[in-house]
């Protein structure tokens, strides 16, 4: 069973930054794909980024709203993947959101909640305008 707990959340004026953390349980978490995906209120929870290994190394996966100011990364020792959130804009503000699906990947979707298998409890993100 994989445990996730998101931390780093908190109140950020528009511009500024944020890094969220997600540390997991587990000792295969290298081979998990992790996710980031958020909800804000009345809204239904959208992919934010992912993360998996590949072949090639890590992939990553980026929802058009975040590209060019959010990063997601892994730290595979300490067991944690990270969110680094730069430009925040008013509309960021939501519950984020850690997920992770087990391997195998085939017709994996990262951007569809469905494919994770765990998840976090959520950390709040408020960004001011």
């Amino acid at each position: 069973q994989v445990q996730l707990v998101e931390s780093g959340g908190g109140l950020v004026q528009a511009g500024g930054s944020l890094r969220l953390s997600c540390a997991a349980s587990g000792r295969t978490f290298s081979n998990y794909a992790m996710g980031w995906f958020r909800q804000a209120p009345g809204k239904e929870r959208e992919f934010v980024t992912a993360i998996r290994i590949s072949w090639i190394g890590d992939s990553t996966y980026y929802a058009d709203s975040v590209k060019g100011r959010f990063s997601i990364s892994r730290d595979n020792a300490k067991n944690t993947v990270y969110l680094q959130m730069n430009s925040l804009k008013p509309e960021d503000t939501a519950v984020y959101y850690c997920g992770a699906r087990a391997p195998p990947f085939t017709g994996w979707s990262a951007g569809s909640s469905n494919e994770y298998d765990h998840w976090g409890q959520g950390t709040q993100v408020t960004v001011s305008s």
